[in-house]
């Protein structure tokens, strides 16, 4: 029996996160070019919130949109060109339709993890385009399994031909994955996939429990580079599974020497589990609200993991990084 895995790169995305958004079209060449040679099979490429997302809320690209995605386009010649889309952040007229246009091959919708409707109509669309549509349920750690396999069905409805569910405040045990991907690989007819992060050092661990529990993909990225402690790392992750026996189609020197590159060439430091990461984890905050709560925790003195603490309490979301500042507000009151 083939054990084969299909495995999706967001380096060039969720790497965008641990940068600011401030990833250029040149750093962008270089790493697409470098993750093809290594054979991988996707490789995902936008703002870390994905396509239109750009803003003052949740930060300014320092690319467009168009540039990324044709400077990506260029380089890839047997990866395939994936992007991470919100319905909200981008439209179906003023954005997807772009992206299609300039030759995007995957294309994965996500919502909040209880809000699949919202993914009906870009679904849909992707699907009449004929290019491989995903569903995504982000922030998955704050639903049940049982209510995640409600919102996946939609998702399948909608025409997603697989599911990807995120750890996106790196907040899962092997204990949880295992429970959540069970019910979902028992509840969907469409393959089912994991995408990990590193807040409390379980990425690999989890993304293996992931495909011993049924998933058929995974996400991993170069060092690990993305949003707070980062994701699975990539060429560990090509290795194990390798060790595992399972197949992934990735030259795993190549994948190590694109990970050298990536450390040189994109990255400004390599992901590191920091004291505020763990605690970001441990209250199920979003990965992507790091930077914002850095720089405002430090603007104001205050300490940053009194702000994930109140951030998950309140049971905060991306998209919500204006409450950032409130929940700052509000701790320097009560410290009064």
């Amino acid at each position: 029996m083939i054990k084969q895995i299909l495995i999706s790169d967001p380096t060039l995305r969720d790497g965008n996160h641990a940068c600011a958004h401030q990833l250029s079209v040149e750093q962008i060449a270089i790493y697409a070019a470098a993750a093809d040679k290594a054979g991988v099979p996707i490789v995902e490429v936008g703002h870390g919130n994905g396509l239109g997302a750009s803003s003052l809320q949740v930060g300014l690209c320092k690319e467009t949109d168009k540039d990324m995605l044709e400077t990506a386009r260029k380089h890839l010649t047997k990866s395939k060109l994936g992007i991470h889309v919100i319905p909200g952040f981008a439209t179906i007229k003023k954005d997807l339709v772009k992206a299609i246009d300039i030759g995007v091959d995957v294309i994965r919708i996500a919502s909040h993890c209880t809000e699949a409707d919202i993914t009906q109509r870009h679904l849909g669309y992707v699907r009449e385009r004929g290019k491989e549509a995903y569903g995504v349920l982000m922030m998955s750690h704050m639903a049940s399994a049982s209510v995640l396999v409600e919102e996946a069905q939609k998702m399948e409805l909608y025409g997603a031909e697989g599911i990807i569910i995120m750890d996106s405040a790196g907040a899962y045990l092997p204990s949880d994955v295992q429970e959540k991907i069970t019910a979902l690989v028992n509840g969907l007819k469409v393959p089912v996939g994991f995408h990990a992060h590193n807040n409390l050092g379980m990425a690999v661990a989890n993304s293996i429990t992931a495909i011993e529990s049924g998933a058929k993909i995974l996400d991993g990225t170069a060092r690990g580079f993305g949003a707070g402690a980062g994701n699975a790392q990539l060429e560990v992750l090509v290795a194990v599974l390798e060790k595992m026996g399972y197949i992934t189609g990735i030259d795993l020197y190549k994948m190590l020497d694109a990970s050298d590159l990536a450390e040189n060439k994109i990255m400004s430091s390599v992901p590191i589990i920091k004291s505020e990461s763990i605690v970001s984890g441990l209250s199920g905050v979003f990965s992507g609200f790091a930077k914002h709560v850095t720089r405002i925790s430090s603007e104001y003195e205050v300490d940053p993991r009194d702000v994930y603490s109140e951030l998950g309490k309140r049971k905060i979301v991306g998209g919500q990084e204006d409450i950032i500042i409130e929940v700052v507000m509000d701790l320097i009151k009560n410290r009064k």
